[in-house]
């Protein structure tokens, strides 16, 4: 019996040990900014399934038509800049850019974009104005879904699903959800 107590306190003790070296210093990611990016390569599910919202309505009169092909401006990942994308999707809709810290833990999330209208729960059909707390649906990144979130800013356009190879090489990226309009031009 004292055999038992023995060792079941030193696995007490063992098991505590860990515990009190925890630290809550909440450090912030930029999304915007290149190096950090990079820091995150590892957490953005760069393909998608490619399934949307059942109410996301498709674009009538779209810049880049489904199928056609076009440069990306933006630089959400390393490698995505100056890549020719594919047109999978067009979408109408209002895109924010939002800031989040993930349901897994971590570092926040700050101006991660884009998340749609149709990925914030109860959102309705009206705009959302900036510091509005959410709630976030979309899955874009390890620990998103479920997240709450404050929108930093909101933008009424045509957003793009893509298929793309990232200009720093490895393998393609199928239906990367989102690129605005705007961050694309005419290949």
């Amino acid at each position: 019996m004292k055999k038992h107590l023995f060792f079941l306190g030193l696995a007490m003790i063992i098991g505590l040990s860990g515990c009190g070296n925890k630290t809550t210093n909440e450090k912030s990611i930029d999304v915007n900014k290149e190096p950090k990016q990079e820091d995150m390569e590892m957490e953005m599910d760069h393909s998608g399934s490619g399934e949307v919202p059942a109410t996301l309505k498709v674009a009538e009169n779209p810049t880049f038509e489904v199928g056609s092909e076009a440069i990306i401006e933006a630089d959400h990942m390393k490698g995505m800049k100056g890549a020719v994308a594919t047109i999978v999707g067009a979408y109408d809709t209002t895109a924010y850019a939002i800031s989040y810290t993930p349901v897994t833990g971590g570092e926040r999330v700050k101006n991660h974009k884009w998340v749609i209208q149709e990925e914030i729960k109860d959102a309705d059909d009206k705009t959302l104005e900036p510091g509005t707390e959410v709630t976030v649906e979309a899955d874009h990144m390890k620990g998103m879904k479920g997240a709450v979130a404050v929108i930093d800013s909101a933008e009424k356009t045509t957003v793009y699903m893509i298929d793309y190879t990232p200009t720093t090489g490895g393998e393609e990226v199928t239906n990367h959800k989102w690129v605005t309009e705007e961050e694309l031009s005419a290949k």
